[in-house]
């Protein structure tokens, strides 16, 4: 529909050339050692990469993602978004102040002069999350999009008219705001399966997105009540849930399970960094298996008919139903758990505001 320090001299020498070509022999084989077997060919197809090209992306968007985290903290109320362009391998970084243009382009990242900040665009999605109950039915979400620069505020297709009213009552910047027509209404994903499925009082299925100490993050709407594994024997149960208003959940498992740092495919965790918009990213699904695309634009609110689910982030990785709570990655660091989408778009809660609020932390590989 989307780190905490500045990079060390050669990462961010790469950023700032943004080649997506291979890289040394030594380099290319430490990337590879990180990744499982089976994600660099999914990149390849869903991506149309070279294997070379896949393994130098997931580097220099890595790098791009903790840019991405300095600059915003550099340039604060200036910092007006930032985006990977995938063309040049670069961070693309707005800023609303042109006298700190040049800072972003010392940095390495490509600058652009844009009209609203980071923190205005997420001040207009709080006013329309607060008026979110007079939303008519035919608006299915909004969300920040960076590239944009503007609140993108979704709505079915030939009901664009029913959005101005809506702007008006919540009070927003309507020229924040752009009006996208959406070929279909977001739906949960319920009774499938995404990483390795679990079933839910013995009836309806979801599958697991991270392991954490004591048990693993689900999607919320899988919730609640007590966890079968996939070969039925006995698991544990829902700890916490969540959903709607967010869409995760704890499961703390019983001692015949032991909580491991992969996923389903082997791929090891190994963190939660943040991913950048339009950066790669893979998800684990039982369904329709390694699927890989990009990330889309974040802080979204989607309206599903069981409930608006605020702060997702975007995709147009494929998914069908049976991938629900299924891990969404970047690499190696864990971005979150599938929760549901239509036919162009998935969305996924992020992991990192699910282990806060469950005061879990990951069990890395």
């Amino acid at each position: 529909m989307k780190i905490t320090k500045l990079l060390g001299v050669a990462a961010t020498a790469a950023l700032a050339t943004g080649a997506l070509v291979t890289g040394t022999p030594a380099a290319a084989s430490s990337t590879t050692s990180l990744l499982n077997a089976e994600m660099v060919p999914a990149l390849q197809r869903d991506l149309g990469l070279t294997a070379s090209q896949a393994l130098a992306r997931i580097q220099s968007e890595t790098a791009a993602g903790a840019l991405e985290q300095s600059l915003a903290s550099a340039l604060a109320g200036s910092f007006g978004g930032a985006s990977y362009n995938e063309a040049t391998g670069k961070l693309r970084v707005g800023v609303t102040d042109a006298a700190k243009l040049g800072q972003v382009l010392a940095s390495g990242a490509e600058a652009e002069l844009v009209r609203f900040s980071a923190a205005q665009l997420d001040s207009t999605v709080d006013k329309l999350n607060a008026g979110e109950r007079a939303a008519d039915g035919a608006i299915t979400g909004w969300g920040v999009d960076t590239k944009t620069n503007r609140v993108t505020l979704n709505v079915l297709p030939g009901q664009s008219g029913v959005v101005d009213s809506y702007l008006e009552k919540t009070g927003v910047d309507k020229s924040a705001v752009s009006v996208v027509e959406t070929a279909g209404v977001p739906t949960l994903k319920y009774d499938v399966r995404g990483g390795d499925a679990y079933y839910i009082n013995n009836s309806s299925r979801c599958s697991i997105g991270f392991s954490v100490n004591g048990g693993f993050l689900t999607a919320g709407h899988c919730g609640p009540g007590t966890v079968t594994g996939s070969n039925r024997v006995a698991m544990g149960s829902f700890s916490r849930v969540s959903f709607p208003s967010n869409d995760y959940a704890s499961v703390r498992v019983n001692s015949n399970w032991t909580p491991r740092g992969v996923i389903n495919n082997g791929t090891r965790v190994s963190g939660s960094s943040e991913a950048a918009t339009g950066a790669s990213v893979c998800k684990s699904g039982s369904t329709t298996g390694w699927t890989c695309g990009t990330v889309g634009a974040k802080n979204q609110t989607v309206r599903y008919s069981e409930g608006t689910v605020y702060g997702m982030t975007a995709t147009n990785v494929r998914s069908q139903a049976g991938d629900s709570g299924g891990s969404f990655i970047a690499g190696n660091q864990a971005q979150g758990m599938l929760s549901g989408g239509n036919s162009s778009v998935t969305y996924f809660f992020p992991v990192r505001p699910a282990l806060s609020a469950t005061g879990t932390s990951l069990v890395l590989g």
